[in-house]
């Protein structure tokens, strides 16, 4: 019932905006609502830190109004890194933990994110924010090595995550509902080290929906000289759990917390979904 009615809904405001988008006026209204969303913001207030971050659609309001309870472990985490250290968020979205690592700690961010969706919001961030001089975008996706693929996007909304490079299943394994793709060039870890020049980082995030152990399967070079790996797993999906696993004991880390927010604790499709935490070995 829920979804015959938000189809109803949907398709009114289709033929609604189309009407309006035929007279003058009516393309003049839909010009002022248009500004005025792209325009909307929200601030986060938290431990002494004041960030903004644009909501021009619910998902966005939503990422940042539960800046703080989303995933709070992964803020302790940022909590704890060395003042000006060199931190790669690989998924970062639109800038949420990008932004924090740098205000927070004053860290050189390299924020991937290949999304087209959510470049221009990740870019505005930083920019609102005034961390230009702290955070580099590179915006292409990650995998075990250079090639070329589609970009696979389950949802085309602003913030969204659940997009995939080079497969077809998303963060518990299971095949994506492809709404739209893109070809484009992946890298690897050790690509984005050797090729783009970008510096060894500290401390490494990787949150893709997906593909992370294609990831740290590509960045053993990086990862051998990397402090800390934040790494999201679900653990229904075997062959992501199992082979991250392996690889970052293979490269020295120990897995010292998994945790995992509230907000999902009822959720069945994220019921396992976990942030784990990998330290390297003294």
């Amino acid at each position: 019932m829920k979804s015959f009615l938000k189809t109803v809904i949907d398709n009114f405001f289709k033929f609604f905006i189309n009407i309006l988008n035929k007279i003058n006026l009516g393309r003049y209204v839909l010009g002022i609502i248009s500004n005025n969303i792209i325009k909307r913001k929200k601030k986060v207030f938290y431990k002494g830190l004041n960030l903004t971050f644009y909501t021009p659609n619910t998902l966005s309001y939503y990422r940042a109004d539960t800046f703080s309870t989303k995933e709070p472990e992964t803020l302790s985490w940022i909590d704890n890194f060395d003042i000006k250290s060199t931190f790669w968020d690989i998924g970062a979205n639109i800038g949420i933990y990008s932004c924090y690592a740098a205000k927070k700690k004053d860290c050189n961010v390299y924020a991937f994110e290949p999304s087209i969706f959510n470049l221009e919001w990740l870019g505005k961030n930083i920019h609102i924010n005034n961390l230009v001089n702290n955070i580099t975008i590179i915006p292409m996706p990650l995998t075990k090595s250079i090639s070329k693929n589609t970009l696979n996007f389950s949802t085309t909304e602003w913030s969204g995550a659940l997009s995939t490079f080079g497969q077809n299943y998303g963060h518990d394994g299971k095949n994506i509902e492809k709404i739209i793709d893109i070809s484009t060039i992946g890298l690897s870890m050790d690509d984005v080290k050797q090729t783009l020049k970008a510096p060894q980082p500290n401390y490494v995030k990787i949150d893709v929906d997906g593909i992370e152990h294609l990831i740290i399967k590509g960045g053993e070079k990086v990862l051998l000289h990397t402090k800390e790996v934040l790494v999201e797993i679900n653990e229904n999906f075997e062959q992501q759990k199992n082979d991250s696993n392996k690889y970052l004991k293979q490269l020295g880390f120990d897995l010292i917390e998994k945790k995992r927010s509230e907000l999902f604790k009822n959720n069945k499709n994220l019921s396992n979904l976990y942030n784990q935490i990998w330290v390297k070995k003294k």
